[in-house]
């Protein structure tokens, strides 16, 4: 059941009309069941991934919460009797036990995540060694991908390692857990919410409220607005040019990257727009996932805006305890002696870092384009920190850095950047990207984008003209968004004005909308995660 489709449009009335009609107490009940009848509409199957992640997390996160309260009481009842040697030597067997727990709930969860998620990879990578001594393949395997795995996971394991972590108890009613697993707008795309700060606002009681229901409302028609006006019209150029490698070189792989940089970007902000819209409409809140990540003048501060909940799991749950656990310590001391202490304290730094780019390359897909995409991301950071003193050297003598001009051209530099980048998400395969990319300067021919060769793209004068209208208005609003709220100031506007631009913003989806005939409303692209 897409965003897009009539289907979710109906269930979402329905789920809203309910919830705002029976007894406030049943309120976050109501959205467990719905957000598992959403989930069902997925795949029948798919509810016993999801509810074998719910229960085990639940039931280890009980026991987390059961040793904690063990410990407490004991060192209560043998205050007077315990040395505070033995008092130690207690808390570090219950310190081995919680570890213990853990780490068997994050095996048993990451581990049905990769069995799902990689199994047929690392299959066909073992094969491609066979091959090469001529011996016998094996075979795939026929696994089914639960929508939205990849994002659940993630949420759960957050959860049981703060619980662990003691950063707040356990959830003590499963069904409460299992709405903030399985909460439905956010379910297949994210954010990927933390417990204490979606749990706020989740199972609390709420009333009607008339403008934070527009508000969200609002929300969610920018969202189908940048995915049905933008993403899915441009994407046809996307696979066209992407499909047809052999044809479309040059210069065409410029604008194939940069048309995908716009359709990933409609695509994914749209979803989240939506999903944040609909959790205001029910006077849910949501974390912010983005926060306009192409007026990023770095890849470092782009990551601090671009999906900024998988950033921050990634840095608080890996680089982070990574870069400080024993092991890591003990490269680093020996390192500062073979090496030196400049260096040896940036082995740390360089091992976590390019564990954590690793990570999320294969996080986002079972390839080598995606993992190669990551580590790359992860050495452009490093080497652009190495460089941090020459900038500085450069600032000192050129004062430069203010200026509009050099943001400007630090802000193109980014997403050229990024969007080179990206290429190898945008073909899919290692070898075709970086031929690809050598083709944009040795058979570079401006001429191309002059001769008609773009409007055999699958693209028309019509769709350009809404494609680069619908751009002007993204970057309008975003640029709007540096000093506030563009709802805030919406609203404060008078009635006529509030209306007319909500009218116009439903009819353009109505009326530009990339569906119907030659049409076909797409997946959102990071559903597949």
């Amino acid at each position: 059941m897409l965003f897009t489709s009539y289907e979710f449009i109906l269930f979402l009335c329905i789920v809203i009309g309910l919830y705002y009609t029976i007894p406030k107490r049943f309120q976050w009940k109501l959205l467990l069941v719905a957000s598992f009848v959403f989930y069902y509409f997925s795949g029948w199957s798919n509810l016993i991934y999801i509810s074998v992640t719910i229960v085990s997390t639940y039931l280890v996160g009980v026991k987390l919460g059961n040793l904690d309260k063990q410990q407490k009481l004991y060192l209560k009842e043998h205050k007077e009797s315990l040395t505070p040697e033995e008092k130690k030597a207690y808390k570090e067997r219950i310190k081995v036990k919680r570890w213990r727990w853990l780490l068997l709930c994050l095996i048993f969860n990451l581990g049905i995540l990769a069995v799902v998620k990689y199994t047929n990879f690392a299959i066909a990578n073992i094969n491609y060694i066979f091959t090469l001594f001529k011996m016998n393949e094996l075979s795939f395997v026929n696994l089914i991908l639960p929508m939205g795995i990849s994002f659940y996971t993630f949420k759960t394991m957050g959860y049981i390692i703060d619980v662990c972590r003691g950063k707040y108890e356990p959830e003590k009613n499963i069904g409460k857990l299992a709405l903030f697993v399985s909460f439905f707008p956010q379910l297949i795309q994210g954010p990927i919410s933390r417990f204490d700060d979606l749990s706020k606002s989740l199972y609390e009681e709420h009333h009607f409220d008339a403008k934070n229901f527009a508000f969200g409302f609002q929300r969610v028609l920018w969202g189908y607005f940048k995915k049905l006006v933008i993403a899915d019209r441009i994407v046809a150029a996307v696979l066209e040019i992407t499909k047809n490698p052999e044809t479309y070189d040059g210069i065409f792989v410029l604008v194939g990257m940069i048309y995908y940089a716009i359709q990933l970007y409609a695509d994914f902000t749209g979803g989240i727009d939506i999903t944040i819209g609909i959790a205001q409409m029910l006077g849910i809140t949501v974390t912010e996932n983005f926060n306009r990540p192409f007026f990023s003048k770095s890849i470092t501060e782009y990551w601090r805006r671009w999906h900024i909940t998988m950033g921050t799991w990634f840095r608080d749950y890996i680089f982070y305890p990574l870069s400080v656990c024993k092991p890591m310590l003990n490269i680093s001391k020996s390192s500062r002696k073979r090496f030196g202490e400049e260096i040896g304290k940036r082995i740390p730094v360089y091992l976590s870092t390019i564990t954590v780019w690793f990570t999320t390359g294969l996080w986002h897909g079972a390839s080598w384009n995606f993992i190669v995409w990551g580590l790359l991301n992860g050495v452009v950071i490093l080497v652009s920190q190495e460089f941090e003193p020459l900038y500085a050297k450069f600032h000192e003598r050129f004062n430069v850095a203010n200026t509009f001009g050099f943001k400007l051209f630090q802000v193109i530099r980014t997403f050229l950047l990024m969007s080179s980048l990206r290429i190898l998400d945008c073909y899919r395969d290692v070898g075709v990207s970086f031929r690809m990319f050598g083709s944009m300067f040795t058979k570079l021919n401006i001429n191309e984008l002059f001769n008609g060769s773009l409007l055999k793209l699958g693209l028309d004068v019509s769709d350009y003209v809404v494609i680069i209208i619908g751009v002007i208005i993204m970057i309008s609003v975003s640029l709007v968004q540096r000093s506030g709220s563009v709802r805030e100031k919406i609203a404060g506007k008078p009635v006529i004005i509030r209306y007319a631009v909500f009218v116009l913003l439903f009819f353009s989806i109505i009326v530009f909308g990339a569906y119907g005939i030659g049409f076909d409303s797409n997946q959102f692209i990071y559903n597949q995660f």
